[in-house]
């Protein structure tokens, strides 16, 4: 028990900043640097937090650590926060990408107060569905988070953003509101809704195969899974270049984070059962977005499709219940939380001269931009999977994690490497490449000092990770070993569970 709850004061501290802006007057030039500046140092200082705690995290203890429970309402619904070494990296992750989107929309002057507060009030969302402990916390955090988010794209989005952020809107909150009405089904018969004890609470399989449909209906949205998909391209198209990367980088995060914490460990022989189903899924959502990213003439929309592909492998990995193929998935997600983020990032750099995201528009960029170059081929080809960047090794992992359970899976998925080649490379040659021939390129300029300031942190952390995967891997090592050795008992525990309720409380 840490006594002046460091968790809370991590996940709510953005809120402090966005009352900060909120309480400022004016609408001129210097109200704006204000809001800029306190959304900035709000976020630097929480991303800081979350550095010290992850420092602080003990990497061999598989258990929840940092530990805050109160009591919250009556009949065992508690406000509890904890973390463990699965949580943690996606906490961090979040604070560090919420820094990157805060310096990368230095120049909005649209309404500049209410943008900062959205993105202040939309990080305490996201970081506390990564530590809640209590599954009506996590659902309030889980579903808050689209409020802000709607926001941002329907009102600093693009031409289509209405449209979009309904889209948005209504995806999410169908699948979610089945998962709602399994959490009602879990406190009727565990009698809590605290998530450690019910990681240790055995449901009998047959209920388990409708608690996981329910929760794979909201988690396959948000991660998102083919078929469940086709919000996404419109969302990030439509979306400010910083909401493209809150969207890629942790959102999308959201639903693998979810089936990694639920549906494996509290429902492991329905996840065994529906394992098929995630893998047939898997490889379409692979193989088929990537031929639909070969096609696109929209930068933002061909990367948005590679998501989904890269997502695909994450699934692969965690359903595989290895440890290679549980701790490449988690890998993967970092990863691709990183090199998303820079390439959405790229985009919005070209995007803010040329005021067009369309790859026609583009050619020869080299002769004019060489550090824009220099930047988008690194994380296009973290985004392949090259050897020595940080994309290599979550997928690499998640292959040798399903290989040792379905060859036939991995054969399958192993096309998409080919396949992310071709539409990555396409869109760099096309963009970068070829004779300078369009005049109203001719005067565009390199990247700024802000730009580099940006992009330069993603830039070496994409290295880093390639080279060194050790911070990541031995920080969730203890963490996923406990969850598929847990796996394994709790699915033993569930075929001599009762199969009724009434049973089950006696």
């Amino acid at each position: 028990m840490f006594g002046f709850g460091i968790l809370t004061c991590l996940v709510f501290l953005p809120l402090v900043g966005a009352a900060f802006i909120f309480a400022l007057r004016g609408e001129d030039e210097a109200t704006w640097n204000n809001a800029r500046w306190a959304a900035l140092l709000t976020t630097v200082v929480d991303f800081l937090l979350s550095v010290y705690v992850y420092a602080k995290l003990d990497p061999n203890y598989a258990g929840f650590q940092f530990v805050e429970e109160k009591h919250w309402f009556g009949g065992g619904l508690v406000y509890k926060m904890g973390v463990d070494g699965m949580a943690m990296p996606f906490v961090v992750l979040t604070t560090f990408l919420m820094v990157i989107s805060i310096a990368a929309s230095w120049k909005v002057t649209t309404r500049v107060k209410e943008y900062m507060i959205a993105f202040l009030v939309l990080e305490t969302l996201m970081t506390g569905v990564f530590c809640a402990l209590d599954l009506v916390l996590f659902y309030l955090f889980f579903e808050g988070g689209l409020i802000p988010m709607f926001l941002i794209i329907g009102i600093w989005g693009g031409a289509r953003r209405v449209y979009a952020s309904f889209k948005f809107f209504l995806y999410t909150l169908l699948g979610s509101l089945l998962m709602l009405v399994a959490i009602m089904a879990m406190y009727s018969f565990a009698g809590t809704t605290d998530i450690s004890v019910l990681l240790k609470t055995a449901f009998p399989a047959s209920m388990q195969k409708w608690l996981w449909l329910a929760f794979f209906a909201s988690f396959a949205v948000k991660i998102p899974m083919w078929p469940f998909h086709t919000w996404l391209p419109d969302a990030h198209v439509e979306a400010p270049t910083a909401g493209s990367v809150i969207l890629a980088g942790v959102l999308l995060k959201m639903g693998g984070y979810g089936f990694l914490r639920f549906s494996l460990p509290m429902f492991p022989d329905a996840s065994l059962y529906f394992a098929p189903l995630i893998y047939a899924l898997s490889v379409i959502a692979i193989v088929y977005t990537s031929l639909v990213a070969l096609v696109q003439e929209d930068m933002k929309k061909l990367i948005a499709y590679s998501s989904v592909a890269h997502m695909g492998f994450v699934t692969i990995g965690l359903f595989s219940m290895t440890q290679q193929g549980v701790q490449g998935a988690i890998f993967q997600m970092i990863s691709h939380g990183l090199v998303s983020g820079a390439l959405f990032l790229c985009v919005g750099v070209v995007y803010d001269r040329m005021h067009t995201r369309e790859i026609a528009a583009y050619g020869g960029l080299v002769e004019r931009m060489p550090l824009y170059a220099v930047a988008l081929m690194l994380f296009t080809l973290a985004n392949v999977g090259l050897p020595g960047t940080s994309g290599f090794i979550g997928e690499f992992l998640t292959l040798i994690g399903a290989f040792q359970v379905n060859s036939i899976v991995v054969a399958i998925a192993a096309t998409g490497s080919i396949l992310s080649a071709a539409y990555a490379l396409y869109l760099y040659r096309r963009v970068i490449f070829g004779v300078l021939e369009k005049p109203s390129l001719k005067s565009i300029l390199d990247l700024t000092p802000r730009e580099i300031a940006v992009l330069a942190p993603l830039f070496l952390l994409t290295i880093f990770y390639g080279i060194h995967p050790g911070p990541i891997l031995d920080g969730t090592a203890a963490s996923v070993a406990q969850l598929i050795h847990d796996n394994g008992e709790m699915r033993t525990a569930a075929l001599a569970a009762p199969l009724r309720f009434e049973e089950r409380r006696q």
